[in-house]
């Protein structure tokens, strides 16, 4: 991000009463005396638009005992921007036409794990550090083979800090996972495990018996900030802030009630705790980020490049209400408290309505063979283990399939990002209007191609969905036309 100009003063601490005023609100609290009792890893714009905004809320009703120590993980950007801004930040909610800002200034400190993994080490190690918060992404959770693999990571750092805690007799601290995975308490728990058992079967004793990993799930679309969005900030609110963030009204944040050592009083700022997790990470996934994909990939085909593009498109608009309402809402439990699957059906579709926060449609197409296989998929499988409904299922599945050429439907290129991208593309060219090679890699679709019924609609699609836009139009207005009998368009 680049300089302010001279007319708006930059954000820092000694610039907030100069920013403070009008349409822009700075903290109401006394940041010398936020505490630290919080190492967040992953400073990226979704924690600072959610965690970082439910802690400074707490600072702002006096819990100041719950402040934040930001550690990012290589690159050295946002800790430069940080540093110089005194790790405040603006957020900015657009909802329409209107826009609310707030600085936010419960982080105290922010650290750059590639640059000084030791000092990392001692803030974890400091008894008043409580809670340890994650948001690193999938791909932080996989450990390389090896005696030594994965030491360089983020939970080798944890489980250094875990050590010379049990070393010293002091309590862990809670580990709280708030990655987008089926299962991100699991996950951290397994991973630290494997480290500690690495290390010392006493630590991992130590680890399992005294230490907390509690799931959750948190819900903001938050889109990447451009420079123009930048600009746009400093002219509306006349603040200097080199990377703000900007979100949405809608958040959420459910935790199960499981900590080892001291509870941040979250609930008293809007997060729900509760017994079990489960039930509320599988209707926001199959809801929201499975609808992500299914709008990604049918939305670029059909020619939009953002969300609130793709569904002022009412072919797009329709075919994803329809998708959500009929085929992946009834496979979801019905009696989740405060979580009604068709409520929660009219909350997303307001979302991805909302034209002041169009995320890129790019950005929900990366790493389709992980996302599908975790969010999408499971909809398809468990609609045809009940023998329900699921042609816009299987349609989404075709766009993805159709997406993974690496062309769209005027012969442009797409940029496919996914680690398994050269092997997928492969498979799709390969098949062509046969699904049947990329169906054969069962780590990624499962026991997808033994259900027939959804096979005849991803051949029938491939075959004449794609042709141009009038016919994906048709395609989503119809799905279940597209079936065709499995001897025709087999090579």
């Amino acid at each position: 991000m680049s300089e302010s100009p001279p007319s708006v003063p930059a954000l820092n601490n000694r610039t907030l009463d100069a920013t403070s005023g009008g349409q822009l609100e700075t903290p109401g609290y006394d940041r010398a005396r936020i505490e630290p009792a919080i190492v967040h890893f992953g400073v990226g714009g979704f924690h600072r638009a959610h965690q970082e905004v439910y802690f400074d809320h707490l600072a702002e009703l006096g819990f100041t005992r719950w402040g934040v120590i930001g550690v990012g993980m290589r690159r050295p950007e946002m800790g430069e921007v940080l540093d110089a801004q005194d790790n405040l930040f603006t957020v900015v909610e657009r909802d329409g036409e209107d826009s609310t800002a707030k600085v936010i200034g419960s982080m105290v400190e922010y650290l750059l794990l590639a640059e000084d993994r030791a000092a990392v080490e001692r803030r974890l190690a400091d008894p008043r550090i409580r809670l340890v918060t994650l948001t690193i992404t999938a791909d932080g959770y996989v450990l390389p083979d090896g005696p030594c693999g994965g030491t360089d990571s983020v939970f080798g750092v944890i489980v250094d800090a875990l050590d010379r805690r049990r070393r010293a007799r002091q309590a862990p601290f809670t580990v709280l996972s708030c990655d987008n995975l089926p299962d991100s308490a699991a996950a951290a728990r397994a991973a630290i495990a494997t480290l500690a058992g690495r290390r010392d079967p006493a630590l991992a004793r130590w680890i399992q018996e005294r230490v907390s990993f509690p799931g959750s799930m948190v819900d903001r679309i938050t889109p990447a900030t451009s420079p123009g969005d930048r600009d746009e900030v400093e002219e509306d609110f006349h603040v200097g802030d080199r990377w703000p963030v900007i979100t949405e009204p809608f958040t959420q944040w459910v935790i199960e009630d499981d900590f080892c050592n001291d509870r941040p009083p979250l609930d008293r700022v809007g997060a729900l705790f509760v017994r079990d997790v489960a039930p509320y990470k599988l209707i926001k996934s199959r809801l929201l980020n499975g609808v992500h994909c299914a709008l990604g990939y049918v939305g670029h085909l059909a020619g939009h490049r953002t969300t609130d593009q793709a569904m002022s498109d009412p072919a797009v608009a329709g075919f994803v209400e329809r998708l959500m309402r009929e085929e992946i809402a009834p496979l979801l439990p019905p009696d989740v408290p405060g979580m009604d699957p068709y409520a929660y059906c009219d909350t997303v579709l307001e979302r991805l309505r909302n034209p002041s926060i169009g995320d890129r449609l790019a950005r929900l197409c990366r790493r389709g063979s992980t996302k599908m296989h975790d969010y999408l998929l499971p909809s398809l499988h468990a609609a045809y283990a009940q023998d329900r409904p699921r042609a816009r299922l299987a349609l989404a599945v075709a766009a993805w399939l159709r997406y993974l050429r690496g062309t769209d439907l005027d012969g442009a290129p797409i940029d496919v990002q996914d680690a398994r991208a050269g092997e997928l593309r492969e498979a799709a060219l390969r098949g062509g209007d046969d699904p049947g090679p990329l169906l054969a890699l069962r780590d990624v679709f499962g026991g997808l191609a033994d259900d027939a019924g959804s096979v005849a609609v991803l051949r029938g699609a491939l075959a004449g969905a794609f042709a141009d836009g009038s016919t994906l139009r048709a395609a989503l207005a119809a799905p279940d036309r597209l079936a065709l009998p499995p001897t025709l368009g087999a090579p």
